[in-house]
């Protein structure tokens, strides 16, 4: 058994009952460290009532202690018997009724903005048939008009882990292919890490601030110099001494 039973009911008691890392967190319940951080400011799990694990004989308190105490200390799941020779059951992704609902919303959102995606790789994530994934990106579905994109991640039918390793390998895909890929797809292809060390107040340069970049600056006149003697007494005469001499003349 490598997770604990109940992981996502587990990791919101402990983000709410420790000072755990997301690292730690998600490490010990099998999650991607996002998850974790999207628990902790309430975007994920909303409405899951926390599992404790102590007192469902999972995890004991010495490990939450030495995890506080040491943010790379990794949490140790506790022995179970019963759970010895417990194989993962192989099948297609089962989504339950309350979210079957969400599921356009989010195949339009993957289709919307990882167009490197398969069918087959949407289909996966999101538990669903091509035919319905094709009537998405052709705009055809029957309630189109009615569908805004939601991150699959959000509404809990997929994994943030899960659609990384997803995109990762289109990305492979695509580069083994031959294909360029554009600006916009290499920065969705941002490891976790830098993610997760994003400011959120981090802004993007207007137009002008970059033309300003590659604009020449303007060339400063140099003033005249004085410092010699000769050169200060003999100034240039003003334009109305001289037209007071022409008229001068005239007169005479």
């Amino acid at each position: 058994m490598n997770k604990p039973l109940m992981a996502k009911a587990t990791a919101v008691w402990l983000v709410d009952n420790t000072t755990l890392t997301f690292r730690q967190v998600a490490d010990f319940c099998g999650m991607h460290e996002l998850e974790i951080q999207g628990i902790a400011d309430g975007d994920v799990a909303t409405g899951v009532k926390g599992f404790d694990p102590v007192a469902n004989n999972q995890l004991d308190q010495v490990e939450i202690d030495r995890g506080q105490k040491d943010a790379a200390y990794h949490l140790k799941l506790k022995f179970i018997a019963s759970a010895v020779g417990e194989e993962k059951r192989r099948g297609p992704r089962y989504t339950p009724l309350s979210k079957r609902q969400d599921r356009p919303a989010a195949i339009l959102w993957l289709v919307k903005f990882h167009p490197e995606l398969t069918d087959g790789q949407v289909g996966k994530l999101v538990g669903t048939t091509k035919p319905t994934i094709l009537t998405i990106r052709e705009r055809s579905h029957w309630n189109i008009n009615n569908i805004q994109p939601i991150d699959p991640v959000a509404l809990g039918l997929c994994r943030q882990s899960e659609l990384d390793a997803a995109v990762q390998v289109a990305a492979r895909k695509k580069a083994a292919d031959g294909t360029v890929m554009s600006d916009d797809e290499r920065r969705k292809l941002v490891s976790t890490e830098q993610s997760l060390g994003m400011s959120t107040d981090a802004k993007t340069q207007s137009g002008l601030e970059a033309l300003s970049q590659f604009a020449k600056p303007a060339k400063e006149e140099s003033p005249a110099d004085y410092s010699d003697a000769e050169s200060f007494f003999n100034l240039p005469e003003d334009d109305d001494e001289d037209d007071e001499d022409e008229d001068n003349k005239t007169k005479r």
